[in-house]
This record gives structure tokens, sequence and C-alpha cells, in this order.
């Protein structure tokens, strides 16, 4: 108890055990390159390298407008550091096939960019530019809470870095006979920070320093980049130059207000609890450095939901102790009897803590929900124990002989329990993949606190009955709750009595009913919708949005504002933060949506229809939502909806093509929601076509070409503001009326290469003749046409990935089924592959495994009860009740609504081993009295009455255990109910058919057994007996 209490301080708080794969983002920027570029020039080649990297599970690659993301997941064994040198190593290895303009080298994170952050910070002032509140938010903010243990990165929302914007107008420039490319060579050399010397002196030394940097844009405008028949050409004469942003394509907003918004990701392996603890322990601090003017908002803990569902569950394991020492007082009607299983309780389940911390698990709503379901268990021995002393206190026994004797008689059966139980978590342990991961913590829990209890019960418990229990005085007149209690339970046995015996006198009939009930519960298994994890309501909802390819940020940014301002209408909603232009994809946007306490508003589901319904009605948009999970299992895809299905082909135009299809047969499935795709091949592109021998005869090289689009399109960075806080960009580019109309593309100019006249000497005296300049037209066609906005890649080949979510009634084993079959009707082309991917590809790895794993655990516990008995017949005796327990469970699943999920699975195992320890009570003395030379009919009738207390006790114990589960309303709530449910509804059928089933299985069983003993001669002697039960008159 001591170290199980020592060992619960120290345990950490979570959602869930730590399950998390471990996963590496890599990017990499190229400013202005098109999504075709950088997937060829910087994705392939580092996804090339990647591949030989050991324990890859899945890469998956995103290449758009300058950028590439790769996400690598690596298996759940995999050490996330180990992972993390071999990524640097490989990047390292391919620097050389990069591109060489490559602004910096590719970096990584140790982070799933399609986990949610942790927490989101928002930064905003009435008073202030946006840059400046940048400023804070990466110095004070981002780059102090980067270093907290635990935090992977964190990324800026709607970054406004500062940076001077030249904005060249061509046909002014061209009237000067000034391209942009020149315009840019001038900036860059009027910026310099570069060093100059120091001067030595005989007593001293001085540093010599020259003006050379420029800050602002003030100082720009009037810098001078040519001259001009005698005069100089001032840069504002022929641009726009004006203080800006760096990246003018994003933006973001806390409610409806402009704001920076500061999301936090936590590593792989890190706890979320404590991460956020951490970070809410330094804002303070950080925020004592900020103007006053900067206001600071967490929009979104995430540690909130884990520790109410922590606190909830705490709740639930105590109404299910009360309700459990309940059933033991209103059995036993004595305070000093139920006090002895009380004791048991507590001294079992705190001991349970210690090993938990010995096994680095956490206080999460798996384990609570093992020690929660442990209860009924914990008292189960302790009550087997104490009913048998009890007994014989009653026929006159003093409490210490009783103990002794009660002891000696039940050890056994207690042994027995004790061992089948934990039995049935064996095959849990040797469980793949990340269910397996999830529940083991779960299985060595359970059988921790059952094997803890036995141990106690069979050594505290007898003691404390020998030194607490006192002798029945037989001459005292009971109590009027006592001989109630007694009135009840005398009433319940007289039935089973009379009830029994229309069952003995049916036994053929009993046994036909027993293989019916195995056929139901097999109909009922394979028709009952499948699952995966319930889907939880932490009070968190995430919503994308998504224009059309070719939008501009100032549509994308109205429109994303009408939607923000249509769910902030929404009542349950509390508050919220919103981007779009993330990835530099400037179509989709993003809406981080906190709602109120659950208490103040009603069913999350039923708010995401009311929001994707409300936003279903603004025009240029479509709007998906999806509630957060604390189980994220998709693999670094940032998608619309929860579940993902995957098609890929090295054939572009049959992928394409057959994604097309896809996608309108799932729109059309009537199970399927907000069914989305990351196909976009509609983008507008300009294709420059160039004559080579126009453009050779006028002496310009295809470079120049380039170099001249890329000056004016490709935001190019042409110099660098250093400054001790940071370093800010100068980009030169055209100006945004010549780049909001295609048709001036060709209007760009450009001077021949080898008829470059000098630029004008600085004595004012005018230059040389300058050489005409070229317009793009004369050497080169502009054509539109469409092409990718992003490329995806998955195992480096092409890939499209079709996103949707389910409709409230349906479940996932219905929707891939029905996704399968429409695959089939569409004629899916053999160049095509097609996968689930995510949280579907583990449903369905889950799936295989389902059937084998309850298999194994009854094969487990047969394995185990044939050793402890020494017989092969009478395990399957025991085991005949699992069937009706299979389909009292399946049964009231179905009933509440709910499909097979793993959390349910769990719960049948559980009843398998609920189940069998009555019948366990029932053999053990139906045994000792056949080997005392009763018949088989009379032993088990003997057996299932006097042992109807105990199980009746039991079973109780163990139902009302569950209760409290199947019926919270609280945090997290979702996710438990599938198990209570299941325990629950298998105890109810399964403890009616089972106490007729059982004596009957058994006659049937001893008489095979008799006569296998018969037909064999050299058949080993019998073990010794144990010590022989009185039965009761």
């Amino acid at each position: 108890v001591i170290f199980g209490l020592f060992g619960y301080r120290q345990l950490p708080v979570a959602a869930l055990p730590r399950v998390d794969f471990p996963t590496i983002a890599v990017t990499a920027t190229l400013p202005g390159a098109s999504p075709d570029t950088m997937a060829a020039s910087v994705t392939a080649p580092l996804e090339r390298q990647f591949a030989t990297i050991p324990a890859i599970t899945t890469m998956t690659s995103q290449s758009g407008r300058g950028t590439s993301s790769i996400v690598l997941q690596f298996d759940l064994d995999r050490n996330i550091d180990g992972a993390a040198l071999d990524v640097q190593a490989a990047i390292t290895a391919s620097l050389r096939k990069l591109p060489a303009n490559l602004p910096a080298p590719p970096t990584f994170r140790k982070v799933n960019p399609a986990d949610i952050a942790v927490m989101f910070i928002a930064m905003r002032s009435s008073e202030l530019p946006l840059y400046v509140t940048n400023d804070y938010a990466e110095q004070n903010f981002a780059q102090q809470i980067s270093q907290i243990p635990g935090v992977a990165q964190v990324l800026i929302f709607g970054q406004q870095k500062f940076a001077v914007r030249v904005q060249v107008d061509p046909e002014k420039a061209a009237a000067r006979n000034i391209t942009i490319d020149e315009v840019s060579k001038q900036v860059a050399a009027a910026n310099s920070n570069a060093p100059v010397g120091i001067q030595l002196g005989k007593r001293q030394n001085v540093t010599i320093q020259a003006t050379g940097q420029l800050e602002k844009a003030d100082a720009y405008r009037p810098l001078v980049v040519a001259w001009r028949n005698g005069a100089p050409v001032r840069l504002d004469e022929i641009a726009n130059v004006r203080n800006s942003v760096d990246n003018d394509q994003v933006a973001a907003w806390f409610r409806d207000e402009r704001a920076i918004i500061l999301a936090v990701y936590r590593q792989s392996d890190a706890n979320t609890v404590e991460v956020v603890d951490q970070v809410k322990a330094n804002l303070p601090r950080y925020q004592s450095q900020l103007p006053a003017s900067v206001d600071v908002s967490v929009i979104n803990d995430r540690s909130k939901s884990i520790r109410d569902s922590v606190h909830d569950v705490k709740e639930t394991l105590a109404i299910a102790i009360v309700l459990v020492i309940l059933v033991i007082f209103l059995f036993l009607k004595t305070l000093s009897a139920t006090l002895i299983p009380a004791l048991a309780l507590p001294v079992s389940l705190i001991g349970t803590f210690a090993f938990m911390y010995m096994f680095g698990y956490s206080i999460d709503n798996i384990s609570l929900l093992a020690i929660t379901l442990a209860v009924g268990f914990v008292v189960d021995d302790a009550i087997v124990m104490l009913e048998n002393i009890v007994r014989h206190i009653e026929e006159g026994m003093k409490p210490f002989e009783a103990a002794l004797k009660g002891a000696r008689e039940i050890g056994f059966t207690i042994i027995s329990i004790t061992l089948s139980l934990v039995a049935v978590f064996i095959p849990v342990l040797f469980m793949g993949g990340v269910v397996g991961r999830v529940f083991r913590e779960f299985a060595v829990t359970i059988s921790v606190a059952i094997l803890v209890s036995g141990f106690v019960s069979l050594t505290l418990t007898p003691m404390l009955c020998a030194r607490i229990l006192s002798p029945v005085d037989h001459n005292k007149k009971p109590g009027l709750f006592s001989r109630a209690v007694d009135g009840v339970i005398d009433g319940m046995l007289a039935l089973y009595r009379v009830t029994l015996d229309v069952v003995l006198r049916w036994k053929f009939t009993t046994l036909i009913v027993t293989f019916l009930s195995f056929a139901a519960s097999a109909y009922m298994y394979v028709t009952i919708p499948k699952g995966f994890f319930p889907v939880e309501d932490t009070g968190f909802i995430v919503g994308s949005t998504e224009a059309a390819p070719d939008v501009s940020i100032e549509t994308m940014s109205a429109l994303q504002l009408r939607m923000i301002r249509t769910v902030l209408e929404d009542p349950a909603v509390n508050y919220l933060a919103s981007a779009v232009g993330f990835g530099g994809i400037v179509n989709q946007g993003r809406i981080f949506v906190a709602l109120k306490d659950k208490a103040e508003r009603g069913d999350q589901m039923k708010i995401i229809q009311r929001l994707r319904k409300a936003g279903s009605a603004i025009p240029g948009m479509t709007v998906s939502f999806v509630p957060v999970q604390n189980f994220n299992l998709n693999a670094g895809r940032i998608s619309r909806s929860q579940y993902q299905y995957t098609l890929q082909s090295s054939d572009l135009d049959e992928l394409y093509a057959s994604a097309d299809r896809m996608m309108g047969r799932m729109a059309t499935l009537p199970g399927l929601r907000d069914v989305t795709t990351d196909l976009q091949i509609r983008n507008p592109v300009s294709f420059v076509d160039i004559d080579r021998e126009k453009a050779a005869a006028y002496g310009i090289t295809t470079d120049q070409i380039r170099l001249a689009l890329y000056n004016a399109f490709g935001a190019f960075q042409a110099s660098t503001i250093y400054t001790q806080a940071s370093d800010y960009q100068v980009i030169v580019e055209a100006g945004r009326d010549f780049q909001s109309d295609p048709n001036q593309l060709a209007r760009l100019y450009i001077r021949p290469q080898n008829a470059a006249a000098g630029m004008a000497q600085a004595t004012g005296a005018a230059g040389p003749t300058q050489a005409a300049l070229i317009p793009l037209d004369q050497v080169a066609t502009v054509r539109r046409s469409v092409g990718p906005l992003t490329i995806n890649r998955q195992a480096q080949q092409p890939a499209v990935t079709l996103s949707f979510n389910l409709a409230s009634d349906v479940s996932i084993g219905q929707a891939v089924e029905s996704i399968q079959k429409a695959e089939r009707e569409i004629g899916m082309p053999a160049a095509v592959t097609t996968s689930f991917s995510g949280t579907a590809q583990q449903f369905q790895d889950s799936l295989k495994g389902q059937g084998a794993l309850l298999l194994a655990a009854v094969l487990t516990i047969y394995i185990v009860l044939g050793v402890l008995y020494e017989s092969y017949i009478h395990p399957i005796t025991i085991l005949s009740g699992l069937p009706s327990a299979g389909l009292g469970a399946l049964i009231f699943l179905r009933w509440f609504g709910m499909d097979l999920s793993v959390v349910a699975i769990i719960g049948i195992l559980l009843l398998i081993g609920i189940v069998k320890k009555n019948a366990i009570m029932m053999i053990d003395f139906a045994l000792v009295r056949r080997r005392e030379g009763v018949d088989a009919e009379t032993a088990i009738r003997e057996a299932a009455l006097i042992r109807f207390r105990p199980i009746i006790m039991t079973t109780l114990a163990a139902a009302l255990g569950a209760v409290p589960i199947a019926i919270g309303a609280g945090a997290g709530a979702e996710l438990r109910q599938p198990l209570g449910i299941s325990i629950v509804g298998g105890l109810a059928v399964s403890q009616v058919l089972t106490l007729y089933i059982t004596p009957v299985v058994y006659y049937y069983m001893d008489f095979i057994d008799q006569w296998l003993s018969r037909g064999n001669a050299a058949a080993p002697a019998e073990a010794p007996a144990p010590a022989p039960v009185q039965p009761a008159e």
C-alpha cells in the first residue's frame, strides 16, 4: 500500500497510453517554384534517399508552390531519436542532388503534421502593425516555447514577418531602359552589412563601419538604380516601395480579428498534459516582455479535456466501489463481514499503482478503466472466500476454525479463478499494432490487480475473518433488514431450485438451447456493424474550408471571414482561431473551434451538422468539420475529413481518371459525408513556350528568360536586412497590377546579353548607349492551361487521397464495405492500386485480428484450466457459458445503437473471465461430490444450489462495477461506454442462462469423461482431491 501510494503520486496524467507512431516531418522551400519543379527537383531526390532508412512504414509527400513536405512514419518499436539521426544523415547525403539555389537545407521535426496542436495561442494588438506583433510572437514566444522539453515545434499561422517589398512597374522601367533583374542587382548592391575592416594605429585600433544597410522602405525609395540622359533614375520612380511582409499570401484570425496564431505541437513520445503545464507555467514570464498593447489569449488547451476525462473516470471508479460494497452488505447483512472485502479492495487497487509506476504507465482513460473494472474482480475472490467461511460459521463453527477450513476448501478454487482470469489477457499482450499497444497497458494493469487480489484473498481475507467475524447466535432474532434480505435471497433460491429441477428433467432440450445460443452469437458477430475506436467528445472541432484553385488571397480571406462569423453565431461555440494559405496553398483554410462546456451545449455531432449546414450556404466555398480525437492515426496527412482512401499509380492519366470516378461514386454513398479529394489539377497555369531560334538571334539565353520571370513573379529575395533580433527580406517583384493581368506576362522586357551596355559612371555623365530591350512576346509565346496546385505521393508513387466522414448511424466497417463495393462497380484499372490509410487502415488491421484474439483467449483459458483440473473435458464445461455471454453483449450493443468496436471486444474478453468464474465455483464443488460417490446429476444440483449465493454476489459485483461505465455521460464517456454496455449485457443474459446451461453441460461432459475413463485402462491415477466440502442441507 505504501509503495502504491508513492507510485500513484508519481504517475503522469494522459488521455491514452503512449501509442503515437514515431513520426518525422521534413520540409524544404524554394520560393517561386511550381509544384512540378518542387516534386521533381526537391521532393523526389529526398524520397529516394529516405527510402534507404529502415523501419519506415509510411512515406507521404506533398509538393506545392515553393514548398515540399515529406512525412516519415516509423514502426512503433523504432526509437524516435535514432530515426532522427538517420533522417539527418539522409538529408546531408541528398544535398548535392538538390537545386543549388535552395535558400536553406531541408529541415526536419519530430512531429506528426496531421496531429492537432496541444495548445493554440493568439496574439494581437489594436495599436501595433501585425509584423511588429509577429516579431514578439517569434522572438518572445515561439523560440522560447520550442526549447521546452517535449515541444516538437511552434508553428505560426498567419505569419506576418516584416519585409521591404519593391514592386516594379515593368512599363515604367522599360521606358527608362531598365529591366527588373537590373533593379534587383542595384537593390542588392545598395544594401550591405558586410565587414569593412579595422584601422590599426600605434596607440589604438578603430573599427570602421560604413552605413551600408537600409532597414525601412523610406531608405530604399531614393535609391539611384540607373543614370539616363545624365539624370538619375530613382527607385520610387519606377516602383512602389513599401514596408510589408515576406509572405502576403497567408492570414489568420482570432474570432474575427486579424491575429498571429501560435500552434504548439508536442513530440510524438511526449505527454500532452506535461507539455501544456510547462508552457502555461512560462506564459506569464513571456507576457511580461511584451508591450501592454499586445493581447495574448490561449485559444485551446487540450490538457483540459484530458483532465476532465480522467476526473470523470475517477468518479466512475468511486461510484463502482460504493455500489460493490453495497452489494456485499446486502448479502452479508453485517458491517463486520462487509468490512473484510471492503479492506481487500483498496489494498489490491492501491498495490496495483506500484506496478503501474514500475512499468512506466500513466493515469489515463485505459488504465483507470482497467482499475474500475477490476473492482468487481478484486472483491470476487474475497467474496468467494468470505462466503465460504461465513457459511461454516452459520453452521456453528468458531470463526478461527471456520477460516482455516474455509480457506483450505476454497483455496484451489480461488487459484483456478485467478489464473484462468489472467489467462484471458495473455493474448492481448501479444497483439501487434497500435491496438495492441493501447490495450497492453489495460491487460497488464487489470492482470496485476487480479493477481494482487488473489494473494490478498488467500492471506489477508482469512486472517480478517478469524479476527473480525463473530460466532452466530442462533437464539438471537434477526432484525427486519436481515429478514427482508434473507427472504429475498431464499425466494430467489427457491425459484432457482424449482426451475433447475425442470431443466434437469429436460436436459437434451437445454443442450439444444446451448447450441442455439452459440449459433445466435456467431450470427450476431457476423452481422453487427464493426467499428474501431468510438468518437470522443473532446469539446474541440476543426473545420476545413476550400475555394476554387485560382482564388486570390483577398477573395479567400473574405470567404474565410464570412465562414468565421457564421461559426461564431452558433451558441455552442466559445471561441475560435482560423488561418488560410498555410503550406503555400491559398485556396484552403482551417478553423479551430473550441466549444463551450458540455453542460452548456448539446452533442458535438449535432453541432457539427449545424455548422456544416450553415457553411454550405456560403457560395464559392466548401466546408467540413471533424471532432478532434485524442487518438490520431493519420500518417502525416492534413486531411479535411476523419478517414482516408488512397489510390496510387505511376500512370497519371489512369490515376486521375480513376480518382475522379471514385470521388463521384463515393459522393453518392448514403453513409458517407464530406467526401473530398486532395487532387487539385485544375489550377490555372501560364506556360511560356520559348522560341529558341528567335531568342538566340536576339542574343537572349533561356536562363535570362527564366531569371526575368523569377525576378518578376517569384517573390525574389534580392537582399537581406540583418538586425540583432532577426533578419528580414528585401523582395523585388512586378507590381500587383501587372501580376493580376495574365495578358501582361508577354510585356516583360529582357536585355540581350551580348549587347548589354555598361552603367553610367558616378560622375553624372551619360553612359554609353543601352541596348534596346526585347519584350518577352518577341522570343516566346504564352498560353493558358491548367496544372496541379499540389502534387501528392505515397511510397514514391503519385497518389490521390479521398477523405470522408461518416453519417451518425454508420460504422467504419459498413463504410469500408460500401467503398470496396463501389470500387468493384466502377472497374478499377489494374494499374491503379487502392488502400485505406490512417484510421481506416488501422481499423482493417484490427478487424483481421478480432476473431483470432477471441479464439486465442478461449484456447489459453482452456489450456490453463486443463492443467489445473488435469482434464480435457471439464474445461469445456466451464467454458460452455461463453456463447450466452457473447450473445448478451452483442444484443445490448445493437440495442443501444453501438458498433462492435475494439473497446467492446475487450469487454467481451472480460466476460470470458467473469462467466467462467461462475462455472468454476459450480464444477469445483461437483467434482468433490463425485469423488465422494455421488452421481453426476445430484452432484451438480447440489453445487448449483450451494454456490448460488456467491455466484449471484460476484456477478452483481462485476455488473455494478461496470454500470457506472455503461451509463457514464461525462468527458470521454463515449470511449468507455461500449465496454460497460457489453459487460452489463453479457452478464444479464449469461447469468440467467449459465445457471441452467452449466449443470446440463456438466452432466453430459461427466458422462463422456466416465466413458473415456472406462475405455482407457492405462489412464493415470487421479490426483488427490481437495478436502471435501460439506453440502448444505
